[in-house]
């Protein structure tokens, strides 16, 4: 079954510790709604750079990433649906692209 990998871009953190308990309950309920799907939750990433033949940027680019998960599913679509069910879309957005086997 292919894999694909959540690219998460944006966010804003959550105004009080409650905001952010309940999107982390969320989260935690989305994952467990994907159940064998999930292959790896990711994590949050910290604020990034941008390396170019140019040099270093500190603003990460015009669309920052700010997390990862990789799924399984047997199609684009299907994948598409699990994503529009995360609760990351309250903060940000979602990349999807599948994993090619090297």
């Amino acid at each position: 079954m292919p894999e694909f990998m959540f690219a998460c871009h944006g966010g804003k953190k959550p105004e009080t510790p409650e905001q952010g308990a309940e999107l982390m309950a969320k989260w935690h309920a989305w994952i467990a709604d994907l159940g064998d799907a999930m292959v790896n939750p990711g994590t949050p990433l910290g604020k990034s750079k941008t390396v170019s033949a140019d040099g270093v940027a500190d603003d990460g680019g015009a669309n920052p990433l700010s997390g990862f998960s990789i799924v399984k599913a047997d199609s684009m679509d299907a994948v598409l649906e699990m994503a529009k069910t995360c609760p990351f879309l309250e903060m940000g957005t979602i990349e999807v692209a599948e994993t090619m086997e090297m």
